[in-house]
């Protein structure tokens, strides 16, 4: 207990300074950022689709699964995550050339499809789990084990923020609430807690605590100096303490990051015309919503934020997974309604991007946490978990797009061909960023840890 006022000032102000930490990301240390070749991109928005988007249904077009489809998968009968498997089962949707690259995509998703020329596919991505949990959170931070720190969080540790006001790192939740593994996803880990990334939607924000009108510009001044007197006083008495002081600048960053982030997060600034480009007063509620989501993440990207993580879907239905991608059982009325919903605003987000400049210095990246099987469940319309081969792709900064890297076999259930991993998938972006995967490290338990663990090479035919 404290035993004086100065003590209880001291212990007041420390555990404010410890919620924000919780939720803030900062600016890197004074050392500034850690980089070792000129990057191509500042920044990153990643698009997560949590519940296994089906590769053989929206990127990954298989012919002989739909010439062979009602009949047996060669080889022996499988048993995957779920059960036994039933006969292949082709696609519900013809899939459609598109661009100048002809490249061919699900008719589901005709507002992306047109930036196919943009786009570098990653048709060979595996997986080490197939649960759903851990396929996220192996994912977003190379480990199938809670506890790592995500990409976001080695990316605001490496680059800080550009914006003193603002995180380096914000989670945005879909409307429908979090994934599977929860804030696992966008954890600092082992690393300072700042790094940890500040979680709000546009249906969520952070509220605006600006002054009071009833009170003074005078008398806030005067409470603020009197902090700022309780804080100097608490770090003599503890000299030579850098998570006090991280404590106490998170706090400061709190303050600051209140007034802006209202600011950011006000999407009636918006014309009626972007705001008709992305959908956000669409009939449709959970597009509506992904979609301020979207128009959310440009306004943070373009005000310095450097990574963003938006989130199309959340937890899995306790009775269909009407909730996320997880089509075990009604794939066709699944992605009927899913594939809208993530069609047009993801596309306005890419378009609204390049209109305005910034897509020749952001990353874009699109995932999911692993892929789906060619045949469909015993007794079911819908396909089962596939750790063994899906698609992720990347567009903009640095990005050669039009390609595809990496084939599966001829039904989509291995990747056959350029096999690529979650950990070269990371290496490639931190490349990107002008990051050597193997140099960004931290010394946690004896060991020096980082994204890509052991393993990892940059993909390099996808990079312009």
């Amino acid at each position: 207990m404290p035993t004086n006022r100065r003590e209880f000032l001291s212990n007041f102000t420390d555990g404010l300074a410890g919620i924000a930490l919780a939720w803030l990301a900062g600016n890197q240390s004074a050392s500034g950022a850690i980089t070792h070749h000129p990057a191509r991109a500042k920044r990153i928005i990643q698009i997560f689709c949590p519940g296994a988007a089906s590769h053989i249904d929206l990127w990954d077009w298989k012919p002989e699964l739909e010439r062979m489809s009602g009949e047996p998968m060669p080889g022996a009968a499988e048993v995957t995550f779920q059960g036994k498997n039933g006969p292949l089962m082709k696609s519900p949707w013809p899939f459609m050339p598109a661009g100048q690259s002809g490249k061919r995509i699900s008719s589901t998703l005709p507002e992306l499809s047109k930036w196919v020329d943009d786009i570098a596919f990653v048709h060979s991505m595996t997986s080490r789990t197939n649960t759903h949990g851990p396929g996220c959170v192996f994912m977003n931070t190379g480990f199938i084990f809670e506890g790592f720190p995500s990409a976001g969080a080695w990316v605001s540790y490496a680059l800080g923020a550009e914006n003193e006001n603002l995180p380096a790192f914000v989670a945005i939740p879909d409307v429908r609430g979090i994934p599977p593994a929860g804030p696992a996803n966008w954890t600092n880990g082992f690393l300072p807690a700042q790094h940890q990334a500040a979680a709000f939607s546009a249906s969520d924000p952070i509220r605006n605590l600006a002054r009071p009108t009833a009170i003074s510009e005078s008398a806030d001044a005067d409470t603020r100096d009197f902090l700022r007197k309780v804080n100097t006083a608490h770090r003599e008495m503890h000299p030579g303490n850098p998570d006090l002081d991280a404590r106490i600048s998170a706090y400061e960053l709190a303050a600051r990051m209140q007034l802006a982030a209202p600011e950011a997060s006000d999407l009636t600034k918006e014309s009626a015309a972007t705001r008709a480009l992305y959908g956000v007063d669409d009939p449709n509620p959970l597009l509506a919503a992904y979609a301020r989501n979207c128009l959310l993440a440009r306004r943070l990207s373009e005000r310095g934020v450097r990574f963003v993580q938006i989130y199309c879907g959340s937890r899995a239905s306790a009775v269909d997974g009407l909730l996320n991608w997880d089509a075990h059982k009604t794939l066709k009325a699944d992605y009927e309604r899913h594939c809208p919903i993530m069609d047009k605003p993801t596309a306005a987000l890419i378009k609204d991007l390049s209109a305005r400049g910034l897509l020749k210095d952001t990353l874009i990246l699109w995932n999911t946490e692993f892929g789906r099987m060619p045949t469909h469940q015993a007794d079911t319309l819908g396909r089962d978990h596939n750790p063994d081969a899906f698609t992720c792709w990347m567009l903009g900064a640095g990005v050669k797009g039009g390609t595809s890297y990496g084939e599966t076999d001829p039904f989509g259930r291995r990747a056959v061909t350029d096999i690529a991993t979650v950990y070269d998938f990371h290496a490639t972006v931190l490349h990107l960023l002008g990051i050597d995967h193997e140099r960004l490290t931290w010394y946690h338990n004896g060991i020096q840890r980082r994204l890509t663990d052991v393993h990892g090479h940059v993909i390099r035919p996808i990079l312009a």
